[in-house]
């Protein structure tokens, strides 16, 4: 036999268990805090360690995304960054004109505002 595939003869069954032993840590966490805090704080039902491996899943999807980390909110705020910086001062005054108008604050601009 080769010697690398030897050695992932060897690997790959170690990688599945530690993977399975991630997961039963993660929900055994997930269901010992939910069962230790929610039920006595709102009157929340108990979960089981399924129910709590799907909360564990759904809030990695909803929270973690899946795994793609080469676009998203980092590139995004890379991008706005880099056009932040090619802004003039008065371009930069008009955004934050906007925002003020728009949610009612602006990032710092150094200033200070008279009451």
């Amino acid at each position: 036999m080769r010697p690398r595939l030897k050695r992932l003869m060897f690997i790959a069954p170690l990688a599945i268990l530690g993977m399975l032993l991630f997961i039963t840590i993660g929900g055994e966490v997930v269901m010992h805090l939910w069962n230790w805090l929610l039920p006595s704080l709102f009157s929340w039902p108990q979960l089981t360690f399924w129910q709590a491996l799907g909360i564990l899943a759904l809030s990695r999807i909803l929270f973690g995304g899946f795994g793609f980390h080469g676009c998203g909110r980092s590139d995004y705020r890379r991008r706005m960054a880099e056009r932040w910086e090619r802004m003039t001062p008065e371009e930069r005054e008009r955004l934050r004109q906007g925002w003020r108008g728009r949610w009612g604050f602006c990032p710092p601009t150094g200033e200070s505002k008279a009451p």
